[in-house]
């Protein structure tokens, strides 16, 4: 797994997981100043960590497969780029985290989702089966871009509104005015969704809002609170780029984002 480069003196030798879904647990880790040759390397860091990482990863690294669990979809590109079309395997994650403190890890959601596109079937599907038993629902999907904004069109909305409001899923809801703002997000995102050949039901995506615990928040809108870049371009970008290519408007999306950029820096 990569992790920051400038942040390895601080990570610990020991991490620690506290999750009702799967359990509370310790296990020790190794640290090295740069990727070691691997079957998977697993990237699992911030959009905005993305280069940073990377250069912990030398042009010699050897591994089988690169699997990226970033939000957004445009690093997918910038992997390929790096490591070659055939090693990098699309996958997305789904369940409220938070660091705490280093190597402190909590998974307050009762939910943990991954979904992993199906050219890696053949050499993750022993791990996928390992994670469904532990109660983390672990799934191969066929097309890479479905993939890929059937979680943008939920993630993108919920991390674009709460974090400008700064409350969390249950105020949005019971808010008319933040509702509302809502469910246009939404359907600026399923819009652009559909015209890079993703039908995304829009209904159901709206629906899946009432089905996650109130007091959820994104993890952009923690980012946004304590000051630290959030991940605005990675996942609200691909909504822009997209709806400029198709003349698709998406002014409510666009004025989401620049109120989050905005509180950040307030913040800071």
């Amino acid at each position: 797994m990569v992790v920051r480069a400038s942040s390895l003196g601080d990570f610990p030798a020991e991490l620690q997981l506290e999750s009702p879904l799967v359990g509370s647990f310790k296990v020790s880790v190794n640290k090295a100043p740069s990727a070691p040759d691997t079957d998977v390397l697993w990237i699992a860091v911030k959009a905005t960590q993305l280069e940073d990482a990377l250069r912990s990863v030398p042009e010699s690294a050897k591994m089988r497969a690169v699997v990226p669990l970033l939000n957004g979809i445009d690093h997918v590109a910038r992997l390929r780029a790096r490591f070659g079309d055939d090693r990098v395997i699309a996958a997305t994650i789904a369940g409220e985290m938070e660091r705490v403190a280093p190597g402190r890890m909590l998974h307050p959601s009762p939910f943990l989702m991954m979904n992993i596109a199906s050219a890696g079937r053949d050499l993750l599907g022993g791990l996928a089966d390992k994670l469904n038993s532990l109660r983390w629902s672990c799934r191969f999907i066929d097309d890479e871009a479905t993939l890929l904004w059937l979680k943008l069109v939920f993630l993108g909305p919920f991390a674009l509104v709460t974090s400008a409001a700064g409350v969390p899923i249950g105020g949005v809801l019971d808010d008319p005015r933040r509702r509302s703002e809502l469910e246009a997000c939404v359907r600026e995102f399923c819009a652009v969704a559909a015209a890079e050949g993703v039908p995304a039901p829009l209904d159901k995506v709206l629906a899946a809002f009432s089905n996650v615990p109130r007091e959820m928040r994104s993890s952009m809108q923690k980012d946004v609170e304590h000051g630290r870049e959030p991940e605005t371009d990675a996942i609200g970008g691909p909504v822009l780029r997209g709806g400029e290519r198709h003349g698709i408007a998406v002014p409510v999306t666009r004025g989401l984002m620049e109120t989050v950029e905005k509180r950040t820096a307030q913040v800071r």
